[in-house]
Parts: structure tokens; C-alpha cells; sequence
């Protein structure tokens, strides 16, 4: 899974030294921590991450088309003989192993992030049956990419260090000196274009959710990005 944002919202620009403030920050793993308001943070982060898998079931369970990560994951499910959600935790950790070249510090979200969406996508997808009318389908589509737009905002706004394919984006950026824009769009024709290969499932869901997520994400986001305390010491890249 990849939450397409703003360039600005993955690696904002620098901010006030001291002082609360509801602008997204660049910390390393341990000033996330120390930045205060964890008891907010943390529970935001969570509930961000479990809603961005009830999104990511609903998606399929529409069956007209996944987001372009999932694309692939769809993929290898025809493959190897696991769930969607495992393969998301599988591969998280696998887009982990390339930060390390890259030297991208993961943080508490990033472990997070890599193992809560599998699992809450597999959960859904128990509880939540599909159907052939297809007005039922789309609904479950268009629904999928508005909560996962209200999760990426929810999961982002607690700054507690960003998922592992953003991360990917933007080490790739920050390395090679292309644009995030750039980067990503690279990335996602790849990982679709692999899916499709595999026998992934684009459809109509792909092309709305590549337009929409970025806008609804960014729409959301002031609504909790939470203020930190205070200007940690320590900061460094966010993991």
C-alpha cells in the first residue's frame, strides 16, 4: 500500500524552532518519540492504520480495481498461497530491506504501518462479503478511496515516522536528486504494470484512486496534523 500525497506533505518544509505547531515535521525515530502528545499520537496512528486496511478490503471486495501497490499484491496472491493482508505484510518488509541502501530511519509508524494494514485488510475482508450488483461494488470502490484518503490523513498527522513505500519514494528522491513527483509516478507504473503482469486487478478503482487520493488526503490532513510540544532535540530524517 502507498498513500500519494503532496511532495510537500512527505518532506515538508523546515519550521519554527520552538513552540506548538500543526505543520507536518522531519524527525528521526527517537524525536518522534520525544515530541510529545503520545497518548493522542499513538491511538491516531493505530486507528489510522486500521481503517487504511478496511479501505484496502473494501477495494477488493469491489473488485473494480485496486490501488496501484495493491494491484501487485493482488498479483502474487495468484502466486503464492497467502491472503492479500499477508502479502501486504510480506512485502512491507521486503520495500524495508531497500531503505537500507537508501538509509532511511524507519520509525514507529513505519513498523506499524508494515504489519497493522495486512492485518486489518484480511480482517475485513472475513467480515465483509461481495455481492454482483455492481451499484454495490462501486460503492464499496468510491467508499474504500474516501476512508483510505481519512486514514492516510489520520496515520500521516500523528508524525510518527511514514510507511514503507512513501519512505521508498522518498529515499529514491532524495538519492538520485529527481522529483518526488517524478519517483513516484515511476514507482507506480512499475508496481502496476508488474500486477497486471501477475494478474493483478486494475480496473476503474486504479485510475480513481491515483486521482483522488492525493487530493483527499491533503484535504484532510490539517484536521490531524497533531501540534508537538515542542522542537525535540535530535532530529534528523524521519524514518
Amino acid at each position: 500500500m502507498t498513500s500519494i500525497v503532496d511532495p510537500h506533505l512527505v518532506n515538508p518544509p523546515p519550521v519554527a524552532a520552538r513552540g506548538p505547531r500543526r505543520q507536518l515535521t522531519d524527525l528521526g525515530p527517537l524525536a518522534q518519540l520525544r515530541a510529545g502528545r503520545l497518548g493522542r499520537r499513538l491511538p491516531q496512528l493505530l486507528l489510522g492504520l486500521v481503517l487504511y486496511g478496511v479501505s484496502l478490503g473494501m477495494m477488493v471486495r469491489g473488485a473494480v480495481g485496486l490501488a496501484p501497490w495493491d494491484v501487485l499484491h493482488s498479483g502474487i496472491t495468484r502466486f503464492v498461497p497467502i491472503t492479500i493482508g499477508q502479502t501486504v505484510v510480506v512485502m512491507s518488509f521486503v520495500v524495508l530491506l531497500l531503505w537500507i541502501p537508501l538509509r532511511e530511519k524507519p520509525g514507529l509508524g513505519t513498523l506499524a504501518n508494515a504489519l497493522v494494514v495486512g492485518f486489518s485488510a484480511d480482517a475485513t475482508l472475513a467480515l465483509l462479503g461481495g455481492a454482483e450488483v455492481l451499484a454495490y461494488r462501486v460503492g464499496l470502490m468510491v467508499g474504500g478511496v474516501v476512508l483510505c484518503g481519512l486514514a492516510s490523513a489520520m496515520y500521516i498527522g500523528a508524525q510518527l515516522g511514514r510507511g514503507p513505500r512513501d519512505g521508498l519514494m522518498t529515499g529514491l528522491a532524495r538519492r538520485t536528486g529527481w522529483s518526488l513527483r517524478l519517483v513516484r509516478t515511476g514507482l507506480e507504473v512499475t508496481v502496476v504494470a508488474l500486477g497486471f503482469a501477475l494478474g493483478g486487478v486494475v480496473g476503474a478503482g486504479t485510475v480513481l484512486y491515483a486521482l483522488g487520493i492525493g487530493p483527499l488526503t491533503q484535504l484532510m490532513l490539517p484536521w490531524f496534523t497533531v501540534e508537538l510540544d515542542a522542537e525535540p532535540s535530535g532530529g534528523g530524517a524521519a524514518g
